[in-house]
């Protein structure tokens, strides 16, 4: 199938400063492709870029195939669809704001009357079409943007971190009603995100950018299990990050001397290669010492709780193993077992939980 968008060596500059290198990256029709990474990784001038609001100094964009600068700019721009962090709204009506793109492409006054009463109902704004923008909340501009994006029936659309801004209930409604929308129109989508959760919610897939270089892109479960170097397995959650050296290899399960201890992993390296061992915080499961059951976990560890850093319906325990691991529980669990700061106990973990990064 051929790509809908391609990237092929894209290099954008400021001033002789190199800000965004990507070799290859490409978008198959009806995928939701999240783009993540920390504030300045270069996701903006990404999106900036295949909008033609930048110039690449080197490299290509093809848009079905087509190189973009080889398309006419407003051709192009006329066929996306794109949302800002900020709502860019006009100091007019909701309803008008909503048909504003519509009336510059000169559509029927009949089809935009249809389309404004369509996407403003779709996305629970209908009340307010007679509402000057200026008097809305954060979260009704963003879904007025929103509503004027897929108004314009795009191939494309653009999102560039568009709920950052909002308080946590309104960017979780939005956030359903919006993975919601993209599964009825199968609407090709680029979506710009430093939330996680936000891009295991509605990727299909997840480019990882970092210091202005697209370092890893596949499925989230992939990305966010099998990371692929120490920058990525921290940026993607991982927080127990261990070095080692594989000991032993055979028939796919592996010992890994982890800081003089023998951890169970699998895999197919062979033996006497550094590794980084791995390991999510909420694949370990936590026990005080002399409660801890037997289990399949293959990986028993001992040490003395650090901290304890309540997190909402979570803790994050920090425990000392001889090295740092890092536990997610939830408060519930923590309050059954009595844990508090200072006492023993053993965190235990499947071999399938870890994640081996060759060095």
């Amino acid at each position: 199938m051929t790509a809908l968008l391609e990237i092929k060596d894209l290099l954008i500059q400021r001033g002789t400063r190199d800000v965004l290198r990507v070799n290859h990256l490409d978008i198959q029709p009806s995928e939701v492709l999240a783009v993540i990474g920390p504030n300045g990784a270069g996701k903006s001038t990404l999106l900036l870029s295949i909008a033609r609001l930048l110039q690449p100094s080197e490299g290509q964009i093809l848009f079905h195939g087509r190189p973009l600068e080889k398309e006419n700019s407003l051709a192009y721009r006329r066929r996306i669809g794109l949302v800002l962090q900020e709502p860019l709204l006009l100091d007019i009506s909701v309803a008008d704001n909503v048909a504003a793109g519509l009336r510059f492409r000169r559509l029927p006054k009949a089809e935009i009357e249809a389309r404004v009463t369509a996407w403003t109902t779709r996305l629970g704004i209908a009340s307010l079409c007679k509402r000057p923008a200026r008097n809305l909340s954060g979260g009704e501009a963003q879904r007025v943007s929103l509503a004027r994006a897929f108004a314009l029936n795009p191939e494309l659309l653009l999102l560039d971190e568009p709920f950052s801004a909002l308080d946590a209930p309104t960017r979780a409604h939005l956030l359903d009603d919006l993975q919601s929308l993209l599964a009825e129109t199968g609407l090709t989508t680029i979506f710009i995100t430093h939330d996680l959760n936000e891009a295991l919610l509605l990727g299909d897939r997840v480019a990882v950018l970092l210091n202005g270089q697209l370092r890893q892109i596949g499925p989230p479960e992939q990305v966010f299990a099998m990371p692929a170097d120490a920058e990525v397995a921290a940026f993607v959650g991982v927080e127990t990050v261990i070095p080692g050296v594989v000991t032993e290899s055979h028939e796919g399960q592996i010992i890994v001397d982890a800081k003089g201890l023998h951890l169970e992993a699998v895999g197919e390296l062979q033996p006497g290669r550094s590794v980084l061992f791995c390991l999510r915080p909420e694949d370990i499961t936590l026990w005080k010492r002399e409660s801890a059951p037997k289990s399949s976990a293959r990986n028993r560890l001992h040490g003395r709780i650090l901290r304890m850093m309540p997190q909402g319906p979570l803790v994050r325990v920090e425990v000392d193993c001889g090295f740092p691991v890092m536990v997610l529980i939830t408060r519930t669990s923590a309050q059954e077992m009595q844990l508090k700061e200072g006492i023993d106990v053993t965190a235990s973990f499947k071999a399938t939980a870890v994640h081996l990064i060759p060095r």
